[in-house]
């Protein structure tokens, strides 16, 4: 049986329930659903309406953000170079990363109770960067494995994971940026 579409009202709850939950859970795992609720506000019925348990609302908060980082991929390209897009994509993967280990004590509680937040995540990661490098086709190296450039990321990632090294997370990003764009010289090494 399908279930009916959303009426738009009850999207928008929907979508600000997630928006006020990523950032309130990255910075507070421990807050209430009640606060979530009022910070967006809804009532709490509303809330459950949409998520009936806190570890159905964490998942949800982390697969969302998931999808805005892949699903980002057409709209860079559609309005970028692909090397730009795939170095705008990378500063979107460190913004995801953060948020992420702002969310792993509320994740860890979804784990305990079964759920499994992480069961696409990898290969959903690895067909974005692996449509953002085919994009690069004479821009960008050909023999660049996405699964290599997401751990590279994720190194990244876990060096600068602090607010105040995001400086230190773009140069970074730029040097890891010139190993992947294809070279224009052919002198032999």
């Amino acid at each position: 049986m399908s279930q009916r579409p959303l009426r738009a009202d009850a999207q928008r709850n929907r979508a600000r329930l997630l928006d006020v939950a990523v950032v309130a859970l990255a910075n507070a795992p421990e807050v209430t659903l009640d606060a979530i609720a009022k910070h967006a506000g809804v009532g709490i019925g509303t809330l459950y309406r949409h998520f009936p348990t806190r570890e159905a609302l964490i998942e949800e908060v982390y697969r969302t953000e998931l999808a805005r980082l892949c699903d980002a991929v057409p709209e860079l390209l559609a309005v970028e170079a692909p090397d730009r897009a795939l170095r705008a994509w990378m500063d979107r993967f460190v913004d995801y990363a953060a948020t992420k280990r702002g969310l792993a004590d509320a994740l860890k509680m979804v784990i305990a109770a079964g759920g499994t937040p992480f069961a696409h995540s990898r290969e959903r990661l690895v067909a974005a960067v692996g449509d953002l490098l085919a994009a690069g086709e004479g821009a960008l190296r050909a023999d660049v494995d996405p699964l290599d450039l997401l751990t590279a990321l994720n190194g990244i990632c876990l060096a600068t994971g602090e607010p105040a090294q995001r400086e230190q997370a773009g140069r970074l990003l730029d040097l890891l940026m010139d190993g992947v764009r294809a070279r224009t010289d052919v002198t032999a090494r």
